[in-house]
């Protein structure tokens, strides 16, 4: 008897929002430059979502604030203009003020070590949380890393009933990542987030204009899972859009 493995269908991915560009300070790629391999990749969507200022070698308020001269389209590509703010406290506090928010799009927020330190379980689980209940943070950013453990069951829950997005990060899996544990981590939560039908998105977290788009190994973390693909969020770009909406 022969028994055939059921075979999904390639994920058609429309969007990549967390990437950087050289306003970081730690990437190599300017915004053009990034645009053009989305094209290049058939992306219908590209975020460019630099770090928040407390980053060593990131840019300053004035850049957020002044991301409205961005066009709303370049290169047949549409733009949405993003940060990835820093958590900077254990109550989820981030290191952007309203003003730099204006016209900002979509805001992830992440534990960052020169940023926030490493902390138990419960600190971490309430800093995440907290950030969650922040109206303007609509993505949780790389919640993978072994030396911020946290409790994903939580963690999932409040995605939910608050309608924040949580990430599958590609940088975080890719080998000889610094994010330990990342892949055990991340199939805990895809774990949870199947159980409580609690939608992911997929980030490439690119720091170079190569891997704006890349996000082979986040890909194969929710096929692994047997994680439901209506519940990927960068193959409904609709879908995306309203979770962005509803936190305003």
């Amino acid at each position: 008897m022969l028994f055939y493995r059921k075979v999904r269908n390639p994920l058609k991915i429309y969007f990549d929002v967390h990437t950087h560009t050289t306003a970081s300070g730690h990437a190599y790629s300017s915004l053009e430059e990034n645009i053009r391999v989305a094209k290049e990749k058939g992306l219908t969507y590209y975020g460019v979502s630099d770090h928040a200022p407390m980053m060593p070698g990131s840019t300053h308020l004035f850049y957020f604030q002044n991301l409205k001269v961005l066009p709303r389209e370049m290169y047949g590509v549409n733009i949405l203009r993003g940060v990835e703010a820093n958590i900077i406290d254990e109550d989820g506090r981030i290191d952007m003020l309203p003003t730099g928010l204006e016209h900002i799009d979509y805001v992830i927020a992440s534990l960052h070590p020169p940023c926030i330190n490493y902390g138990t379980i419960e600190a971490n689980t309430n800093a995440i949380i907290g950030a969650m209940k922040n109206p303007r943070v609509n993505i949780i950013g790389h919640p993978d890393d072994s030396r911020y453990p946290l409790d994903y069951e939580k963690i999932v829950k409040a995605a939910k009933e608050n309608k924040v997005m949580l990430e599958i990060n590609n940088s975080s899996l890719t080998p000889g990542s610094f994010r330990d544990g990342a892949k055990e981590n991340i199939q805990t939560m895809l774990k949870f987030a199947k159980k409580y039908s609690v939608p992911v998105i997929l980030s490439s977290d690119a720091h170079v204009s190569n891997d704006v788009g890349n996000l082979e190994y986040a890909i194969q973390a929710v096929e692994e899972a047997e994680f439901p693909e209506e519940l990927v969020i960068n193959t409904n770009v609709e879908l995306f859009l309203n979770y962005i909406a509803l936190r305003y």
